[in-house]
């Protein structure tokens, strides 16, 4: 069983870019790619978590873009809000072909969460940005 928290030999060099999301009521961030492989993550979730939550993030979010027709002529998804009973999950795009997901408590800042990953994608996106998988 994997170990929570932050690893840099398990091919989490990347999870110092997404400390600017350890906030009062943020249980975990992750960054994955579009396509749904877990890139990095930080606070408490084991890496089989990870890879888990960054594939079903990637669901979510094509689901999303699914949708966006009914909100009128190419809306691209910006951000994936999801509330349950204990919590919250956001999805952010972060650079080209990579995503950001956070799960929080029902106790946290919605307004400074989805500031925070909208100022970490901008900030960071091109180094946050994965390639599509090649054949």
């Amino acid at each position: 069983m994997s170990t929570p928290g932050i690893a840099v030999s398990d091919g989490n060099k990347l999870a110092w870019m997404l400390e600017d999301l350890n906030v009062a009521g943020v249980r975990f961030a992750v960054l994955l790619s579009d396509d749904g492989l877990r890139i990095a993550q930080v606070g408490e979730i084991s890496v089989d978590d990870a890879e888990r939550f960054a594939a079903a993030s990637s669901g979510l979010r094509s689901l999303g873009k699914a949708l966006g027709e009914f909100c009128g002529a190419a809306n691209t998804v910006r951000q994936n809000m999801t509330e349950y009973d204990d919590g919250m999950i956001f999805i952010t795009a972060a650079g080209e072909g990579a995503l950001i997901g956070v799960s929080t408590t029902t106790q946290v800042d919605v307004s400074l969460i989805a500031h925070r990953m909208n100022e970490l994608a901008l900030r960071v996106g091109r180094e946050l940005g994965s390639l599509p998988r090649q054949r």
